[in-house]
């Protein structure tokens, strides 16, 4: 059964840093792409950043440059490092399993329950 466990969320002031890490069972990491995704308060699913295969990740116009997703195939762990947050930056993040990076940024076939972000301004 695939599960995906979020973690490392909390309130942290505008301009401060934040690891986020997702758990992966049931499945082995190292073969499929993943994502983050997030949703604020009163919005829709957003996508931020996704990774293939060989770590090459990618990212939404609106966290290039502060945020980076890495993996750790042995450890079945998806990583987002947050930097210089913004209050815009609150939502819930979750990390989801890709069907193919490809899609990635719009399909994803399981995602965790997620964990909470706030920024203080």
């Amino acid at each position: 059964q695939v599960q995906l466990v979020e973690s490392g969320g909390g309130l942290v002031q505008a301009g401060g840093s934040l690891r986020l890490s997702c758990v992966a069972s049931g499945f082995a990491l190292r073969n499929f792409a993943m994502s983050w995704v997030r949703q604020a308060p009163g919005k829709g699913v957003e996508w931020v950043s996704d990774i293939n295969l060989v770590g090459t990740a990618r990212y939404d116009e609106s966290v290039r440059g502060r945020f980076t997703t890495s993996r750790d195939n042995a450890k079945n762990t998806l990583y987002l490092d947050m930097a210089n947050v913004k209050p815009e930056d609150t939502a819930v993040y979750h990390c989801a399993k890709c069907i193919a990076w490809e899609s990635c940024k719009y399909i994803q076939d399981s995602r965790g329950p997620g964990t909470q972000i706030t920024v203080s301004s």
